[in-house]
């Protein structure tokens, strides 16, 4: 079982205290272990890294915005009436891709 301290970026410097306990296969520990000495870091580290951006990038993902009335109208407005694609989309959106040639 590994065991991993948590700590707030913003206070680095705070005592860590917090545990965090998973399980891993040898083979997924094996790979993490390589990947974070690849990087000079200790695998708690590595992971506790890895983990803290998909965490972050996971909330910034669920944002939410407030409008008034008017502006809110407008918004609607514009999802139901999108823009249609100019010819240099369309011909973007029609060719084939590179690995398809």
């Amino acid at each position: 079982m590994m065991q991993f301290r948590h700590t707030d970026r913003n206070h680095d410097t705070a005592r860590k205290d917090d545990v965090i306990q998973i399980r891993a296969s040898a083979g997924t520990k094996a790979i993490l272990s390589r990947a974070a000495s690849l990087c000079g870091q200790k695998l708690s580290e590595f992971m506790l890294d890895g983990a803290r951006r998909q965490a972050e990038e996971t909330i910034l993902d669920q944002r939410a915005f407030f409008l008034d009335a008017d502006a809110h109208e407008k918004f609607l407005d514009l999802l139901d009436a999108p823009n249609k694609p100019s010819e240099e989309l369309r011909a973007r959106m029609t060719r084939k891709s590179a690995w398809e040639r």
